[in-house]
């Protein structure tokens, strides 16, 4: 079958998903499928960086369109990126033929209602990947007003995305409950975690100690968060936990990638003038392994309200190494029910420096995860494929636009 993925970000980029999205993809064409991407030429956290506009990937036709690269130090530039992006994908899309299936990802959020009227139009199913949920994310942030007419008119987009879509894709149980309680049937739900990038990570004693002694980090217990800095995984808590460490020489604390908060890192090292603080720029899924096996302590952050928003898929990759992890967050979600070693809530920073310094006192690196098979990349890409391969094969759920010009014509 003919397949297209709309997400703005995908291979090379290092963004979870851009990663998730290339897996996807090249499984399918694996299964003997055609594969189209549509995404955009700039890089996630570099938009100076661009990609080709056209590029075959392991069978994977990739059509990369252009936008505005304002940066993300302000909404409204990272508004006007996103704007630029959907009126052009829009452009594009009226070039292409007919997919039997569409699946629509979240970046930028709600290009979800662009798959929704393409396959309106042209026929075809959509499956909507949802990898976070807005607006309701922008709103739990305070990034929009509840009631105004910005906010109204973005969640009749996407609840008209959900109801045009043959299958929904929620990442746990709390984003599943979410988009039941806007109407959608759970039948049409599927719920499916992001898997663990185990095709090319592995623990890699030999990268941790490069990595440690490029960085500084040779002979210290490493704290370290990676991934994407992002208002909805506060950081608070941790950089307090810093500062209340700056005398522990033996420990330091280690961010890797990208983000908008990323700067607010920096800025809080040299405010408190703080020697414990490295920064690093994201990864290439290459050195990944390299990076995340130099850690003692990884550190995963969800912000109190945003349980069922967003999922921080970082904690699969991390159980995967085997390697301890806080967790700092709500009592109740999809990390807390997978049982991490240490764990405290936002605003108790004596709770994160004890775990710190059990962590630190323990000498220990590694501690097995039990539960690794359910998290694979061979298990749940291969889930995903099935229900995509099931999708195609559902009756659309209106008639498209053209048909009904169609009958019309024969008419």
């Amino acid at each position: 079958m003919k397949i297209l993925f709309l997400n703005q970000t995908f291979y090379p980029d290092v963004a979870s998903t851009a990663q998730h999205a290339s897996d996807l993809a090249s499984k399918l064409v694996e299964r003997g499928h055609e594969v189209t991407v549509l995404s955009g030429r700039r890089a996630y956290d570099s938009p100076a960086e661009q990609y080709p506009a056209r590029e075959v990937w392991r069978g994977v036709q990739i059509r990369r369109i252009s936008s505005l690269g304002l940066g993300k130090k302000a909404r409204w530039r990272r508004a006007l990126n996103f704007g630029s992006y959907l009126a052009n994908c829009v452009l594009h899309l009226a070039t292409l033929p007919t997919f039997d299936v569409v699946i629509a990802m979240t970046s930028p959020p709600l290009i979800s209602w662009i798959g929704a009227w393409f396959t309106t139009i042209t026929g075809g199913r959509l499956v909507f990947w949802v990898m976070d949920l807005n607006p309701d994310e922008a709103l739990a942030a305070g990034w929009l007003r509840p009631g105004s007419w910005t906010t109204s008119l973005l969640a009749g987009m996407l609840n008209y995305s959900l109801r045009r879509a043959t299958t929904v894709v929620a990442l746990d149980r709390f984003m599943a409950r979410r988009i039941e309680e806007k109407g959608i049937p759970a039948e049409k739900i599927l719920t499916l975690p992001p898997w663990s990038h185990d095709h090319v990570v592995r623990y890699d004693e030999d990268g941790r100690e490069r990595f440690r002694k490029e960085h500084g980090l040779h002979g210290k217990y490493v704290v370290m968060y990676s991934g994407n800095h992002s208002p909805c995984h506060p950081l608070k808590t941790l950089l307090e936990a810093a500062v209340e460490l700056r005398h522990r020489e033996d420990i330091a604390f280690c961010f890797v990638g990208g983000g908008s908060e990323f700067e607010t890192v920096k800025r809080h090292a040299k405010q408190h003038e703080l020697k414990n603080i490295v920064t690093i720029p994201y990864q290439p899924l290459s050195a990944l392994s390299a990076s995340l096996s130099s850690a003692d302590l990884h550190v995963v952050v969800m912000g109190d309200p945003f349980v069922g928003l967003v999922h921080p898929c970082k904690v699969y990759n991390i159980r995967l190494l085997e390697i301890p992890y806080l967790y700092i967050g709500p009592h109740e979600s999809h990390v807390s029910e997978m049982g991490p070693i240490f764990s405290a809530t936002h605003g108790d920073v004596p709770q994160v420096v004890k775990c710190i310094e059990q962590g630190a006192g323990s000498g220990i690196s590694r501690a097995a995860h039990a539960d690794q098979v359910p998290a694979s990349q061979r298990c749940l890409v291969g889930r995903m494929v099935a229900a995509l391969e099931a999708a195609a094969l559902v009756p659309a759920p209106v008639q498209s636009r053209l048909a009904v010009t169609e009958q019309s014509r024969r008419a």
